[in-house]
């Protein structure tokens, strides 16, 4: 069934605030959400909204947060985002690093002490209005296996870059560093369908289709599926962006890293705070004038986007392409919710008595 996108949003705001978030970053909170399942990306949008539900019941969610830089140069800072929705601790975040761009010509700001960010091409993307590219990443709880390994110790740890273009649509890649996010897995599970080959492997390391084998203590594949196929490749990958968001911040890592699901216990000896997340932003006229800039990005893109196609009816795409056509779709005609995803949120609006059905 397809639900209007504003309903959906005002769904998600008196959620947040009945939560105790303030006005402002209800608004932000719901925006982020509600952008992942504009862009297509269904499994870290409403479809997470319980679950953060859940992770503020048992108090991991700190609604009201007193966000501090605790360290700090001209082009760099650690913020301890105190325990906030990474919804809102990511884009706090993203403006520092533009603010130390506008003025160094780069930013970054690592973050601590934070929780699930949601899709990190939001956070990537807020940079592109400024003529600047933007970078971020996150890592998360501990799900896939390094290669060679039965043991859980990394996150699905995406990557999100966006580059501004001129008369083109931006360049936008956001990428997992496993075959597949956890949330695709889920929502194969509320679909009782399979999951392929290659995404994930039982507990003794034997790959498996069954999209509930995490339950049994199996784990998610880096990028590139098994060793013959470079799964070292996207194992690197992941372990990169876990140093980077959380060795670089203080906040949990690897296997110490907080678990998104309410029910499953914090590491009983942890080596950091929260969550960790990296965000970046730089200016690109402090490398060449920016129109300049703007018109070879709208060459490289219309050149890629002309690429012969090995079927005529499946033309080449640029990344972030399929998203923002979805999103077009999406704000004309409705988002798709499946029947678990909308059981759920009618789920989340008994608990603050305020019936879903009222705003689909």
């Amino acid at each position: 069934m397809l639900y209007n996108y504003e309903r959906l949003h005002k769904f998600c705001f008196h959620i947040f605030e009945r939560m105790g978030c303030s006005a402002e970053h209800a608004q932000l909170a719901s925006n982020v959400l509600l952008a992942a399942d504009l862009r297509g990306i269904d499994s870290h949008g409403l479809a997470r909204l319980l679950g953060y539900v859940r992770l503020w019941e048992v108090k991991r969610i700190n609604v009201l947060p007193s966000m501090k830089i605790i360290h700090e140069t001209p082009s760099t800072a650690t913020l301890n985002a105190d325990a906030a929705l990474g919804l809102v601790a990511a884009p706090y975040a993203m403006k520092i690093a533009i603010e130390k761009a506008k003025n160094v010509g780069s930013g970054w700001v690592a973050v601590k002490n934070s929780n699930h960010f949601g899709i990190a091409a939001y956070h990537a993307m807020m940079a592109l209005e400024h003529d600047m590219i933007g970078f971020a990443l996150t890592n998360a709880s501990p799900l896939v296996a390094p290669t060679r390994s039965t043991e859980r110790m990394l996150g699905t740890n995406p990557i999100a870059l966006a580059i501004p273009a001129g008369f083109e649509a931006p360049f936008v890649a956001d990428l997992a560093t496993t075959t597949v996010s956890n949330g695709k897995l889920e929502i194969l599970e509320r679909k009782q369908k399979n999951a392929p080959l290659g995404w994930v492997q039982d507990a003794t390391g034997e790959p498996t289709t069954n999209p509930s084998i995490l339950r049994q203590g199996g784990a998610l594949l880096p990028l590139g599926s098994d060793e013959q196929r470079s799964s070292y490749k996207g194992y690197c990958l992941g372990s990169i962006v876990d140093i980077m968001s959380a060795v670089l911040s203080g906040a949990g890592f690897g296997p110490w890293a907080p678990p998104f699901v309410s029910f499953l216990p914090l590491p009983t000896e942890p080596v950091g705070e929260g969550l960790g997340h990296f965000v970046g932003a730089w200016r690109v006229d402090a490398f060449r004038p920016k129109e300049d800039f703007k018109k070879s990005m709208d060459i490289w893109i219309k050149r890629f986007k002309k690429a012969k196609p090995i079927n005529p009816n499946e033309p080449v795409l640029i990344p972030g392409e399929p998203e923002r056509l979805a999103e077009a779709e999406r704000l004309k005609n409705g988002i798709p919710l499946i029947e678990p995803v909308v059981n759920a949120l009618k789920e989340v609006g008994q608990k603050f008595d305020l019936p879903f059905e009222s705003f689909s």
